[in-house]
């Protein structure tokens, strides 16, 4: 007496009898990263698709169909449900189904859960990226986000690189103190808040500015810039220079930079809005480095005192503004114990 073969859910819901040899199919979910271009997909997706019995989409507007119809894949537009895309496998067919990104959870969710009923033979199913992300590739959501709420936001709307300018210096410190505090998780964040800095100053540059020379550039502008800049300015990297020390990066550094800005004096590119104790710092370094002596000038007050400490300090291998926030940190704390909060 021969055995029947296990029954299966219908669309219907009800169990329904098949045959002994009924295989049971195939079910590809297909991914695709919306951040890479439509149509480069991977060498196994366009296997399966051409390879399937049916293709599925639900999104009619989903950017990869053109694509598809060009190679000669029919995608029926049709939103299945876990039942029905168990049906369509019955006779052991493929049938691929084309999701976004993030893939589908309501679908997977059905199949999991006719899966663990146990009542359904179901058929192999199989997840397959068709696309991958780029490392970098969420900066072009951020872009993209970054966009809509210039457009959009009342506020965003209305800045410009003067009134943003104050935020850039608030979030620099800020990102400082993560550091210091050695919190990971504050780091990230504050890491995110400055490049929010960027990524906002180049989409107003891309509307260009006041003045009739004032040409539009964009945050892709900017990276190119930067890229050409690191190049540049690493040829130990990129070029045939060679560098067995820091010291010598920082030599090919200072070179090229020079170069690149034909500076006539040590000072020039030297901010002089930084706060004091930098300023003097990073002034004594680029004396020293250049290998020139220049007295300190002398004076009544403070000022001259603290000026002394900071090209000690620097000479010494000491940032004097991170040395005095830790002192002031120290401070603070000893103010909170005499306050009696421990």
């Amino acid at each position: 007496m021969n055995a029947e073969a296990p029954g299966r859910v219908g669309a219907s819901g009800r169990t329904e009898p098949s045959g002994p040899a009924e295989a049971p199919g195939r079910i590809v979910l297909l991914t695709a990263s919306h951040r890479v271009a439509p149509g480069l997909l991977s060498w196994p997706a366009w296997q399966a698709l051409r390879a399937a019995d049916r293709v599925l989409c639900a999104e009619p507007d989903n950017p990869q169909l053109p694509y598809l119809r060009e190679a000669g894949v029919t995608a029926e537009h049709s939103v299945p449900t876990a039942h029905e895309l168990v049906d369509a496998c019955a006779g052991g067919r493929t049938v691929v189904v084309l999701t976004g990104g993030e893939g589908n959870q309501p679908l997977t969710d059905g199949l999991a859960r006719l899966a663990g009923s146990g009542r359904v033979s179901m058929p192999d199913l199989e997840l397959l990226p068709g696309s991958y992300d780029l490392p970098g590739a969420r900066l072009l959501d951020l872009v993209q986000i970054m966009d809509r709420i210039r457009n959009e936001c009342p506020w965003t709307s209305r800045k410009t690189h003067e009134g943003l300018a104050k935020y850039a210096i608030e979030e620099a410190y800020e990102l400082v103190e993560a550091i210091e505090d050695g919190d990971r998780d504050e780091l990230r964040e504050e890491l995110g808040d400055v490049l929010l800095q960027v990524v906002f100053h180049a989409r107003i540059a891309e509307e260009g500015g006041p003045g009739e020379g004032d040409e539009p550039f964009s945050v892709d502008d900017v990276a190119a810039t930067l890229v050409e800049k690191l190049i540049h300015r690493h040829p130990h990297v990129f070029g045939d220079e060679t560098a067995e020390t820091p010291e010598d990066v920082h030599a090919h550094w200072l070179r090229t930079k020079a170069v690149e800005k034909r500076r006539t004096s040590v000072t020039d590119g030297v901010p002089l809005g930084q706060p004091g104790l930098a300023l003097a710092a990073k002034l004594a370094s680029r004396v020293r480095t250049a290998g020139l002596d220049v007295p300190l000038p002398t004076g009544r007050g403070i000022g001259y005192e603290l000026l002394a400490l900071a090209v000690r300090a620097e000479r010494d291998g000491v940032d004097p503004e991170a040395a005095l926030r830790a002192a002031g940190r120290a401070y603070r704390d000893a103010i909170r114990a005499a306050e009696g909060h421990g």
